[in-house]
């Protein structure tokens, strides 16, 4: 190691040294520059997939394509309004249909065979320990439901055993009631028809602690409704439904079953146009397309200032906080424009819609002036004529027809984005099934590898310029020693001539 210090010739070492470094210095700082401003795309990059992501599938997937979403229609029950829940499709019927819920549908459950009592007439609270209920049981237990084996220790709580069995992949539930002290095990899903645990009652001290037996079970049971409905030529017709679970469709309308009812207090749907929710979809649909066509058409056409490069730490060093800010808005301004994939993308968004626009216009929904990029614009009032006229069309233009969604304009924009977020993967290693804005990026994508090149490069120059300066501080040290042993001479032959 150089000591890196003045000599005492009065020579600027250090200085001197430190200019010398400064040009050699420029490549590195250019490299870093570049490699900063790779990032900084990546990430602007990794917003865009985030607009993307949102609207295609959290927007038009999960939310504008669903068949409910698009109805123009609304069921309405009366009579008895605590029995059922009723939603229209787009396919549904307004024939009035009356409903009676004979039977609702159960989970196959083992029933408790009393309370779990600490003592005589107090129930155990959910922090009790097996243990605390019968000290003789085994420290380790097994518990086989549905072939899965579950393993319970004697110092297990009442809520540590709940837990153990629903984190399991048994397919049941446990809990426990603490008021009424009852433990019960029951299928995680409608239609198991029983629960099946290996070990018996009477050989099992774990099952017997916790009152449970595995024999008392009552078995899960399908929903059962009547339906009756008028036919064309105005008789009346009744027909038996039954479903796995309490939710089941009927001439398009999703009734969800809340209690039985009796014969002579039934349900009635009645289904009228109300093209509210079509409306609200459409209106939705053409805020969020609008704005992320704006998004991405301000990333394109953003300004860049070459002149602003990212500042250098010493650079950083002599400049305000304020300043800094300013310069890096500058410096990230227009890292996308004129972008390949955004264009791409604006375009396809623009197609499809260009493509509907014969269609579009009769709905009431049109295109701004030029200068505005292909931002949309909604007539409610003739939306709401063409929904109550003919909705089918309207539902068939943004969702497709019942053979194919896939022939929709949600759908079609969908596959559209799609293919652009491969796109933004395949270059920056964006996650196209994520709108994480703090995942991490794939390393194999284009820029991936360009910035491992990048990092190879910083090292292999920062390598070669330690050495350099380490060089020119032994030439200076070598150059120190030979001055002073000069003046040292000097000195002495000086002295000797006198």
């Amino acid at each position: 190691m150089v000591l890196r210090v003045n000599g005492f010739s009065g020579f600027d070492v250090d200085g001197t040294v430190t200019k010398l470094m400064q040009a050699k210095r420029v490549p590195l700082d250019k490299l870093n520059q570049q490699k900063t401003l790779l990032n900084w795309q990546r990430d602007s990059y990794r917003e865009v997939n985030s607009k993307l992501f949102d609207f295609k599938q959290n927007k038009l997937t999960d939310t504008f394509n669903k068949s409910m979403a698009m109805t123009a229609l609304q069921s309405t029950v009366t009579g008895n309004t605590s029995a059922i829940k009723a939603v229209a499709t787009s396919s549904a019927s307004t024939t009035p249909m009356t409903v009676t819920v004979t039977k609702l549908a159960t989970k196959a459950t083992i029933q408790p065979q009393g309370p779990i009592e600490v003592t005589a007439g107090k129930k155990a609270p959910l922090s009790t320990k097996l243990n605390e209920l019968n000290a003789s049981i085994d420290e380790t237990m097994s518990l086989t439901i549905n072939k899965t084996e579950i393993k319970i220790a004697s110092t297990d709580t009442i809520s540590a055993v709940i837990s153990k069995i629903n984190s399991s992949s048994a397919g049941v539930n446990a809990s426990y009631n603490e008021v009424s002290g009852e433990f019960s095990i029951s299928a995680k899903d409608f239609g198991n028809a029983s629960i099946e645990v290996a070990q018996s009652y009477a050989d099992s001290p774990l099952l017997q602690v916790l009152k449970l037996n595995p024999s008392s079970v009552t078995p899960a049971q399908d929903a059962e409704v009547s339906v009756t409905t008028e036919s064309l030529n105005g008789t009346k017709v009744t027909e038996k439904f039954t479903s796995k679970t309490n939710s089941l469709t009927v001439n398009g309308i999703t009734m969800t079953l809340l209690s039985t009812t009796a014969a002579t207090d039934p349900s009635t749907i009645t289904t009228t146009a109300d093209s509210t929710q079509a409306i609200d979809t459409i209106k939705a649909f053409v805020q969020n397309y609008n704005d992320l066509l704006s998004f991405l058409n301000t990333k394109v056409g953003e300004a860049k200032y070459r002149d602003f490069q990212p500042l250098t730490d010493e650079q950083k060093e002599a400049m305000k906080e304020s300043d800094i800010t300013a310069w890096e808005a500058k410096a990230k301004s227009g890292l996308l424009k004129n972008d390949g994939i955004l264009n791409s993308a604006i375009t396809s968004m623009r197609s499809l819609i260009s493509g509907n626009m014969g269609q579009l216009s009769a709905m009431g929904i049109t295109t701004g002036e030029y200068s505005e990029g292909g931002k949309l614009y909604v007539d409610e009032d003739k939306l709401k004529n063409m929904l109550e006229n003919n909705p089918q069309q309207v539902i068939n233009l943004f969702q497709g027809n019942s053979e194919s969604k896939s022939d929709g304009l949600f759908s079609k924009m969908s596959t559209a984005l799609t293919n652009t977020m491969q796109n933004l993967a395949n270059r920056a290693g964006t996650n196209r099934f994520s709108g994480d804005l703090t995942g991490t990026f794939t390393p194999s994508s284009v820029m991936g590898r360009r910035l491992r090149e990048f990092d190879a490069q910083i090292l292999t120059l920062t390598t070669r310029l330690n050495d350099a300066e380490t060089r020119y501080y032994k030439q200076f040290s070598a150059m120190e020693t030979a001055i002073n042993k000069l003046q040292s001479q000097s000195s002495s032959l000086f002295g000797a001539s006198y």
